[in-house]
């Protein structure tokens, strides 16, 4: 029954990250780019990390698309006119797309691939968050500062670029 669930949320996040790059409206990919998150939820759900889960949902569908849209409104991206959004590349991309599909519908029916479903005790799934925690800030250290530390410069860089935007019009 796992099975079905994980083809069934990876399939729905494959199409909504496609949607997300092929879509006009801006808030239209952002919409379908809270779906695919929403599905990578899912997916750490199945894989007993719960912890995972409610981070991916707090953080990416909440803080990161709510910033998003923010920095969508405050750019008026809409206004942009686009010719075409797959340009001539849209067969190409249609034969693809159907070809995977069409390959993994048959490896699956085939039973050469195969979602592994992990023997979990009480004890290592309630010390989930711990061994996260304790690994994050010991031995993942370094990485975690530095990716703090260019999440920071981004949130600086952007309300620049909004300020100098703003002087712009107001001159």
């Amino acid at each position: 029954m796992e099975q079905i669930f994980f083809y069934i949320f990876s399939i729905l996040a494959i199409i909504s990250a496609v949607m997300v790059v092929s879509v006009r409206n801006a808030v239209h990919s952002a919409f379908y780019l809270i779906v695919c998150f929403l599905q990578v939820a899912a997916i750490f759900i199945l894989l007993r990390a719960p912890f995972l889960a409610a981070v991916q949902v707090f953080v990416y569908v909440g803080a990161v698309m709510v910033l998003f849209l923010f920095a969508v409104m405050v750019l008026d991206i809409g206004k942009e006119q686009f010719k075409e959004h797959l340009h001539t590349q849209a067969i190409p991309a249609i034969v693809t797309v159907i070809a995977l599909f069409a390959t993994m519908g048959y490896l699956v029916s085939q039973g050469r691939i195969t979602v592994p479903l992990g023997k979990f005790t009480e004890e290592a799934l309630s010390k989930n968050t711990e061994v996260i925690g304790k690994s994050l800030f010991t031995q993942y250290i370094f990485p975690f500062e530095v990716v703090s530390l260019l999440l920071l410069i981004a949130l600086v860089g952007a309300i620049v670029l909004v300020l100098k935007e703003k002087k712009g019009k107001q001159a």
